[in-house]
């Protein structure tokens, strides 16, 4: 490995740290000026004002932007509850799963380079996970098909994060999610376990983005957080964005309740200042409500942002257009949180014609959200981008994401 792979994401991420602020922050706008109620929009604050009230969550910042331009950008409540800090705008939070669609970025840019394609066996890339076997009642069998790049990111590929049924081998899944272990010990490790389904049978929320990112990383011979920063992060502005918060920007940090609201257990704050050992795909990096507000615009204006393309036209239909075709099991789907009724592209859900969920939206629109309570959604026919950002893990969030997406929706004129 290169000095610069050793440094664990310090050189790009200080590459990241000098893009210009002008490249920062989107075009601001009255909300009349883009089809939106200012009075209305105020509704956004008072129900989040009442969350933080009664005490369900510690504070959140939420930006939205319509038609290219920022029409509001607000912070809530408390950025830590324990000394009374108040949230600031550029609050830092753990992302969780929001890292998936920037991974899902960052393959789709070695796609379009000609370095792989999405048919493609991942044992090509990663002989270790060549010829799976794959769990059943009575031992094990060998996988119908190989499992192939698409899968990893379509949550097709047969493996999972270990929290659906706690099985001795869901258990094994489970501690392969932690980042205190290398790129390699995860995929030499995961060789070793069956395929929870056949490839392409069903959709299972797993650990395909950690095993896309260690693909990124064969392919390009450089750290995931490296390659995010130069060819994502930096280009795109992402300025708080990266794999962990420098120690300077630790008082940023967006901390949780010590308990979660719901259920009294211990939530975990999720703090990194420092590089950890192995740069997740699928989970364990940071941003702010504006960085992740420009990459959800770049997203609906087909890949580009400030005369800058990160991907063709093309490439980002693709990641938005529902892949769920009907002989793939959708249930553990449709079991989240507000996804009834969904389908599911690159790392994003998509919604259908027709949902069963309490979710308002526009048939077209997309969005996923991290464990650790943020979210995002863009819906294309609307011309709308939106960010919400809480640490708030736990069930709660389901709540606050119908409560996000309602509350913006009924400011449009």
């Amino acid at each position: 490995m290169t000095t610069k792979t050793l440094l664990g994401g310090g050189m790009a991420c200080l590459l990241a740290l000098s893009t210009a602020a002008a490249g920062a922050a989107l075009e601001i706008a009255e909300p009349a000026t883009v089809g939106l109620s200012a009075e209305r929009l105020g509704q956004i604050g008072s129900a989040l004002r009442a969350e933080v009230g009664r005490g369900a969550i510690p504070g959140a910042v939420v930006a939205v932007a319509r038609r290219g331009k920022m029409v509001y950008h607000e912070a809530f409540g408390l950025l830590d509850q324990a000394v009374g800090t108040p949230m600031p705008k550029d609050a830092i939070f753990a992302i969780a799963s929001l890292t998936k669609p920037m991974t899902t970025v960052g393959a789709l840019m070695l796609v379009e380079a000609g370095r792989m394609v999405l048919e493609d066996p991942v044992g090509r890339y990663l002989p270790e996970l060549a010829n799976r076997n794959v769990a059943t009642k009575s031992g094990t069998e060998p996988a119908r098909r190989q499992t192939v790049v698409q899968d990893l990111m379509r949550h097709t590929a047969g493996l999972t994060n270990g929290i659906a049924n706690g099985s001795e081998l869901e258990r094994q899944y489970y501690e392969l999610t932690a980042a205190d272990r290398t790129s390699a010990d995860l995929i030499e490790r995961l060789g070793r376990l069956p395929l929870h389904y056949h490839p392409g049978a069903r959709w299972d929320y797993g650990l395909g983005f950690d095993v896309m990112g260690v693909i990124i990383e064969r392919l390009t011979h450089r750290r995931l957080a490296d390659y995010q920063a130069e060819n994502l992060f930096a280009p795109l502005g992402m300025i708080d964005t990266g794999y962990f918060v420098p120690p300077a920007k630790a008082s940023r940090f967006a901390r949780p309740f010590k308990t979660d609201p719901l259920t009294g257990e211990p939530t975990n704050a999720r703090l990194r200042t420092a590089p950890p050992l192995r740069d997740s795909g699928g989970n364990h990096s940071y941003s702010t409500a504006i960085d992740y507000l420009r990459f959800a615009e770049m997203l609906r204006r087909k890949g580009t942002l400030d005369g800058h393309r990160y991907l063709g036209r093309k490439s980002v239909e693709f990641m938005t257009s529902d892949q769920m075709t009907p002989d793939i099991d959708l249930d553990r789907l449709w079991t989240r949180g507000n996804m009834h009724g969904y389908g599911f592209g690159l790392s994003v859900a998509v919604r259908r014609e027709t949902v069963a969920s309490g979710m308002l939206g526009t048939p077209g629109d997309f969005n996923w959200g991290g464990g650790s309570g943020p979210y995002f959604w863009v819906d294309p026919k609307e011309e709308l981008s939106v960010v919400f950002m809480a640490a708030a893990p736990g069930e709660i969030r389901n709540r606050l994401r119908q409560l996000i997406t309602a509350t913006v929706l009924q400011a449009l004129e």
